[in-house]
């Protein structure tokens, strides 16, 4: 696990760039037409946001909280701005991403504890 812990820590930077311009993008594209009743989409933005918010957890560069506040904004900008590209504007879809950028933390969190530890043995 520690070659994998490695390359996260070395290249987190481009990692979470990378992460958050995929999202961006798959967030903005325009849909040609939208459901009459929006999708339980939830567990995807959770899973986004842990996936987005996990080399930075794993890293935890001396700006991480500053890192994590942009996220959160950009992530609410991006819901406020989803009904000029013929999506909807969710509350619940930035709860998840908090919720995923919460559970992304813990887990990188984890796996720093668990890689200090087998470290230790």
């Amino acid at each position: 696990m520690k070659p994998i812990i490695n390359l996260i820590t070395k290249h987190w930077l481009t990692l979470t760039l990378f992460l958050l311009s995929a999202i961006t993008v798959l967030s903005l594209y325009p849909v040609s037409e939208l459901p009459l009743v929006p999708e339980s989409d939830k567990t995807r933005h959770f899973i986004a946001y842990g996936t987005l918010i996990l080399p930075t957890a794993i890293k935890k560069p001396k700006n991480w909280l500053l890192i994590t506040l942009v996220i959160i904004a950009w992530s609410g900008g991006i819901e406020l701005i989803q009904p000029m590209v013929n999506r909807y504007r969710e509350l619940l879809d930035f709860v998840a991403n908090i919720g995923g950028l919460l559970c992304g933390w813990l887990l990188g969190s984890c796996i720093l504890w668990l890689e200090s530890r087998s470290v230790e043995s």
